[in-house]
Formats: structure tokens, sequence, C-alpha cells
């Protein structure tokens, strides 16, 4: 596939000069044009784009926008996922509005700046490229594992890639992390890829049973062995018997039961509360837990040599705030699926509910970021999620994204540190820098620095 083929933009406008300024402002996109309703139906068809610029006022009435509503309904109704930025005049703010609300990008009044209009449009490509990528790595782990792993930061990738190679091992893991990372789902990982997959996968919280009642919970009881106990009854463990046993919140065991499911562990053999027969048990053991171990340890709350026996393999999940890119991964794909759940149509992140998303900490990590997500879709009043709705705001500054002013930013930012280093000798910069002297004054010169370059020698 070529990567310098044009990307297609589909402007809808009837004024021929307006279609010729535009062609001309976005020529970095392959523009195809339409000046009616059934002009654009056909070049959305041909051409499908990712991004449709369209003015509201079509013919055969130009001046009402009956006829651009009804092209925008039939445009999301064929390719929902479309970003269609819709040109109003000045003072068409109601119309704009509604054009929102039926599902449209975004909205912009004429007579607009080029510039401008095409950093909306760009961003517009950058969005409907993004959710592609989410619709590919969510049906790549759909494909693989089917245990729902998003994820493009490079550490949970790396964590996904362990977790495949000791998947068909009999190795005990231990998952740590924070409440809300993902622990199950990897606990589910390692199953789903392991040659127990047709089996059982049992899983227990231990945090969420009473003391009390946890005992009979994991290892069964033998009828009349205490109290209303009418009948036999199989423990978590032995109904995940060949299969794979995860015990969430493994540091909230009781210090009793530690012992007891230490001697399990070693002997591979349990008995029933009240039964006095040993029943052989083949089961993997996944675990997990937000707390501190080893100071649990310190502290005499956890066993040592429990400790040894559940970590022979240690996996730790990062907090959502620490993976970079995974919060409005995973937000978008959430959209879609409570979107779909709830049948609210084809719905959108906005570009500020986008920076909200990125900017917020999710103390409550990956759980957290599905409540919000959810509440927002069902609350909306529009198709297009922004941060009010999603209960966030939105940062003051926007991060670039244009490379070339990143790139100019970190040039800037590394002339400034050599200059500051060297104390103005230009000579020593430029080799420090790796460059000419004649680049260090083109640069200096760029960033209104040589005045203070030369200020810096005298």
């Amino acid at each position: 596939m070529n990567e310098d083929k044009r990307k297609p933009l589909l402007i809808v406008e009837d004024d021929p000069a307006l279609q010729k300024q535009m062609r001309w402002a976005f020529d970095k996109y392959e523009t195809a044009v339409a000046s009616d309703r059934e002009a654009a139906l056909v070049q959305l068809r041909r051409y499908e784009p990712a991004v449709v610029t369209m003015d509201l006022g079509l013919p055969p009435a130009p001046d009402d926008p009956t006829e651009g509503f009804h092209l925008l309904q039939e445009m999301l109704a064929q390719a929902p996922d479309t970003k269609v930025i819709v040109l109003t005049g000045q003072n068409d703010r109601a119309n704009a509005l509604k054009a929102i609300g039926m599902g449209a990008y975004d909205f912009y009044a004429k007579p607009f700046e080029p510039e401008i209009l095409l950093l909306t449009i760009d961003r517009a490509f950058r969005l409907h490229d993004l959710q592609e990528e989410n619709c590919r790595l969510q049906n790549a782990a759909s494909a693989t594992s089917g245990s729902g792993i998003i994820t493009r930061d490079p550490q949970m990738l790396r964590i996904c890639r362990t977790a495949e190679k000791i998947a068909p091992t009999t190795a005990t893991v231990l998952l740590l992390g924070e409440s809300g990372t993902g622990k199950e789902l990897v606990a589910r990982a390692l199953h789903d890829n392991s040659q127990r997959r047709s089996e059982r996968f049992v899983a227990i919280n231990c945090a969420a049973i009473p003391d009390q009642l946890l005992e009979s919970e994991l290892f069964g009881y033998e009828k009349g062995a205490f109290t209303g106990a009418v009948r036999q009854t199989l423990g978590k463990i032995e109904t995940a018997h060949k299969g794979t046993l995860f015990l969430d919140e493994i540091g909230d065991l009781p210090h009793a039961l530690q012992a007891k499911l230490l001697r399990f562990l070693q002997e591979r053999v349990i008995e029933r509360i009240g039964g006095r027969e040993e029943i052989p048990i083949d089961v993997r053991i996944v675990c997990a837990t937000h707390q501190n171990l080893k100071e649990l340890i310190t502290q005499g709350k956890f066993r040592e040599d429990l400790y040894f026996r559940l970590a022979e393999i240690v996996l730790e999940i990062p907090p959502l705030r620490k993976r970079q890119g995974d919060p409005s991964l995973l937000a978008h794909v959430f959209v879609r699926r409570y979107a779909a759940e709830h049948k609210r149509g084809a719905m959108a992140l906005a570009p500020d509910a986008l920076e909200a998303i990125e900017a917020y900490a999710w103390p409550g990590n990956v759980r957290e970021l599905d409540n919000y997500v959810k509440r927002a879709v069902i609350m909306a009043d529009s198709r297009l999620i922004r941060a009010a709705d999603i209960g966030l705001q939105a940062p003051a500054s926007e991060e670039a994204f244009n490379l070339r002013h990143v790139r100019e930013e970190a040039e800037r930012r590394a002339v400034l540190r050599v200059l500051g280093r060297v104390n103005g000798n230009l000579s020593k910069a430029a080799e420090l820098l790796g460059i000419s002297r004649p680049t260090l004054y083109d640069l200096l010169d760029r960033f209104g620095l040589r005045q203070s370059a030369a200020a810096a020698r005298e």
C-alpha cells in the first residue's frame, strides 16, 4: 500500500468559486466535490471519505437548511463513522447545533478561514483513524484470546506478550495492580490461552466473603458438617478441577486460611469441611491483589512461605494513568459498545472530551473510565459526547499534535539548554548539537535567540 496516497475528503458546496477555493486550500487531501444531495451520496459511495464538509444550504432551496439536514441524515445512515463538518451562516447557530445533535462532528461559520478549518479537518481525520485502530485492536483481541485486553501502551503490551508465553504452563501467577486495572482480564487471558481453555474458569473474591464463610466457599463441606449443612457441597477449588482458579484479593485471605491454602498448594489435595477423605485436585492457580504483599509479610499479616508458592511468576499491571494513549483508546471502545447496547446510534467523543479523558488521573482505573463513559452515552443529548457529558473539565490548553511544531519546540529547548551549558560559545554549542555553525545561526534566527546568544558572549 502506498503511504503517500492522499486521503479522500468530500466537499459538498454549490458555489463554484468556493468549491475552487476549498479544493486549493485542502490540496493535501484528495478532494471530491458535490453540488447537491444526489451527487454527494454518489461521491460518498464512490470515495468512502472519512471526513465530509458540507453546506447546509443546498439546491433546490439554498436558503433553506432542510435539504442539508436530509443529506446529513442519509450520509450518517450509510456511513455512521464518517465525520461531517457542517458549514453555516454567521447567524445560523441554531441549525448548527441541530446538525450536531443529529450526529455531525463539528460546525464552522461562513466566511471561514481555510487554515483554521483545515485544523478541524485534520483533527477529524485523526479521530477517524483512531476509531479504526480501536476496531482493529478490538477484533484482534477477540480473535486471539477473547480476553478483551485492548491497549497500545508498550508496558501493557509487554505484559500481554508475557501472559501469552506463560499461559500454556502450569506456573502459579500472581497479578499485582491497583483496583480496576484489569487483573481479572489478564487472568482470563491466561486461562483462554492455556490447554485448560475448555475447562472452567472459577473466580472468587477473598475480600467479598466473610471470614467464617470463606473456608467453606473454597474447600466445600460435607452434609452435617455444621448447622445448615443439609447436603454435600463442592468448594471453588474442587469446582475448578482441570481448569483455572482465580483468587482475587488474595491479600485479604484470613491468616488461618493461609496455612490451609499453602498445604493445598504443596500437596494438591483438599479435605472438605467435616470430611476425612483426601481429594486430589488438578487446577491452575492465578491470584491477584492491590496490596503490597511484601509489606504485609513484614507486618505478619501474610505468610512468607505462601507468598513464594503464589509468586512463581509475578505480573505487575500498570494503572491507567501510566498507559500511554490507553484512556482515549478504551474510551472509544466503550462508547461504541454502550451506544450499540443502548441503541444510541453512531456516537463519538468530541475533541474536548478526549482532552479531558487524557488529562484526568483515573484513580479508579479502567473500571472508573468504563462507568463514566457508560453514563455519558446514556445521558448525552446528542451523538457527540463532550467533556461535560462525561463529567470532566477539558484542560486549558491542548497538547500539540503538529509534528513540525513539536519538532521546533524540541529544537528550541535543546538550543537553549546547550547555550546555557557552553555560556554562549557558539562553536562549542554547534559541536554539542552535532550541527554546523551556519545551521546553528539559522536556528538562532528562527527562534529569535541571536541577540541573547550575542549578549551571553559579551
